[in-house]
């Protein structure tokens, strides 16, 4: 197997489906497939002119296009790159894959198997494509169901079939088909843990500036040195604040020259081992957006490198995180007692009864 043609082709975002098929521990012997043929014959060296993937279901639809270098993006989401591995990791599987068992041929037969047209209603099939240069394809298969073997250190194999034909098959290989184009992607922004962040300043708009700052020690936690004078905060609030970049993930991403939304303000926060990170917010609707601007040495570098150009969606909760407003942070003030009742009148006693 030519695999280092293979290493050459970056990450990819494939789509598909379908349910899954268990054999337990007292199912059939599986096949010896060392001789069982390959699906695609010489598919390795060929595949070194793949510049497109298309997976198209009944439901949805998704491409994966190869740009500049090795590179691979999603061109419905502003070209923005997938992860390396995942393209490697799709078209070594179908260099991969071979034919172990025919299966049914009769069309009414395909949808047990997953095998139905994949542009059907309610179909669970999905059409897989790759594609060079012209858009004449390389290689393409309907996919089916998966079916895993509960028995230990057994290959998984999946349903396919050509298109244009009815003929199914039982192949043995590993075809990473994902129905959410996010599994493709890089979704962190940033890890960073709270206990780094030194000192915050937030200017939202329309509001008087912030600052916080840590207290010192070990268990030093955020608090506000601006304004001077304030009323009592929640310290979950400022936690919040210092923990803004822990587990940082996007839920949508834009050219930055796009980034949609109404500005809010920005925060600029700087932390531990020179590094400094100045936020931009945005709010188009319910969605929260940032663009973020890294200052600093080598680690600011690699931050701004993954960055650069790009403007991330993430949780509607984040926004407090990152531009709140005094009011957001004010501690919540706790009921009022209820005003106690005029009193009772008291009930006379009952007279005692006279003597015989």
């Amino acid at each position: 197997m030519e695999r280092r043609t293979l290493l050459i082709l970056g990450g990819s975002a494939v789509v598909a489906g379908g349910a899954v098929l268990a054999l337990g521990p007292g199912g059939p012997k599986p096949a010896d497939t060392g001789s069982a043929p390959l699906m695609f014959q010489n598919l390795a060296g060929r595949l070194a002119g793949a510049m497109r993937i298309e997976v198209k279901r009944h439901d949805a639809s998704l491409a994966v296009a190869r740009s500049q270098g090795d590179a691979w993006v999603l061109p419905e989401t502003a070209n923005y790159p997938v992860r390396a591995e995942k393209v490697r990791e799709l078209l070594v599987g179908l260099t991969e894959l071979r034919l172990v068992e025919p299966r049914t041929a009769n069309p009414e037969l395909l949808e047990r198997l997953g095998l139905q047209d994949p542009t059907a209603a309610g179909s669970t099939a999905s059409l897989l494509r790759v594609l060079d240069g012209t858009g004449a394809p390389i290689a393409e298969l309907v996919v089916g169901r998966r079916r895993v073997r509960t028995q230990g250190n057994l290959p998984e194999s999946v349903y396919v079939r050509r298109p244009g034909e009815t003929q199914s098959w039982l192949a043995e290989g590993r075809l990473p088909l994902d129905a959410d184009a996010q599994l493709w992607i890089d979704r962190d922004i940033a890890n960073l843990p709270r206990e780094r962040v030194l000192n915050v300043a937030i200017r939202r708009a329309g509001e008087a500036p912030l600052a916080l700052t840590r207290s010192d020690g070990p268990d030093g936690r955020l608090q506000m040195t601006q304004p001077a004078e304030h009323p009592p905060l929640e310290q979950a609030a400022l936690d919040a604040i210092a923990g803004a970049f822990e587990f940082l993930t996007l839920t949508d991403v834009q050219r930055e020259a796009d980034m949609p939304g109404e500005a809010l303000g920005e925060a600029r926060f700087t932390l531990t081992d020179k590094l400094a990170i100045t936020v931009q917010v945005k709010r188009h609707e319910e969605a929260v957006w940032l663009k973020l601007v890294a200052e600093g040495d080598a680690e600011a570098e690699r931050f701004n490198t993954r960055w650069r150009g790009w403007a991330y969606q993430v949780g509607a909760w984040k926004q407090k995180a990152f531009v709140p407003t005094l009011a957001e942070l004010r501690m919540a003030e706790a009921p009022a007692a209820a005003p106690a009742g005029p009193a009772a009148p008291e009930t006379p006693a009952p007279a005692a009864p006279a003597s015989p």
